[in-house]
């Protein structure tokens, strides 16, 4: 079935309006929040679905409520920080009338504060996954600028047992300062596998340890 000519004609203005380069940087804007709202749902439904029925108690309309309000605001917070970074970037290139390094930094600085400032489980979460990548991203520029010098030996072990060791030392003596959803993690699987009272509560399904 063809669409009516009204719909044709509007289509025809909206994509020459998108083809046009002089609307381009306002229109990379758009196109950052709609990927944004996008790529959170993507990443954070299927975590909160499955972190959710896996370690939180309450009934099904609870578990789901928790799982749509995660969502949304991962999604929302992605998407407004794309559209403060991408806007904040083009607003700086056209004042300036060049693009520098600094703008992208100055431009995620502000965004991240304004978006990500908020201190709950979801900025954090997407917090610590940055700073750990950072962190990685960093030393690997350090050795190519030559402010490192580049190892004969692959380290990724030693870092790697380090990394274990440390979190495994906090879990045990300094629980408290991890991330709830890890210490959920960790607790299920180094804390309630010491606790079984017959064969259904050690292979069927778990048993929580008893509060104290």
């Amino acid at each position: 079935m063809a669409a009516p000519p009204q719909l044709r004609a509007l289509l025809q203005v909206v994509n020459e309006l998108l083809r046009n380069r002089r609307y381009h940087a306002a229109l990379a804007v758009l196109k950052g929040f709609r990927n944004g709202a996008v790529y959170g749902v993507k990443i954070r439904a299927p975590h909160a679905f499955v972190m959710t029925f896996l370690f939180r108690s309450g009934s099904l309309r609870e578990k789901l409520r928790a799982i749509v309000q995660a969502t949304y605001t991962h999604s929302r917070n992605l998407a407004c920080f794309v559209f403060i970074y991408k806007g904040l970037c083009a607003l700086q290139s056209h004042v300036q009338g060049k693009t520098y390094q600094t703008q992208s930094f100055l431009s995620a600085v502000i965004g991240g504060v304004l978006v990500f400032g908020d201190n709950n489980s979801v900025n954090s979460q997407i917090n610590m996954y940055l700073m750990s990548r950072v962190l990685f991203a960093l030393s690997r520029l350090a050795v190519q600028k030559g402010y490192l010098p580049e190892l004969k030996w692959d380290s990724f072990p030693l870092v790697t047992g380090l990394v274990w060791g440390l979190v495994m030392w906090l879990f045990e003596y300094h629980q408290a300062t991890l991330q709830p959803s890890l210490q959920s993690s960790m607790t299920y699987l180094y804390k309630d596998s010491d606790v079984w009272h017959d064969i259904s509560d050690f292979l069927i399904y778990n048993k929580t340890r008893p509060s104290k």
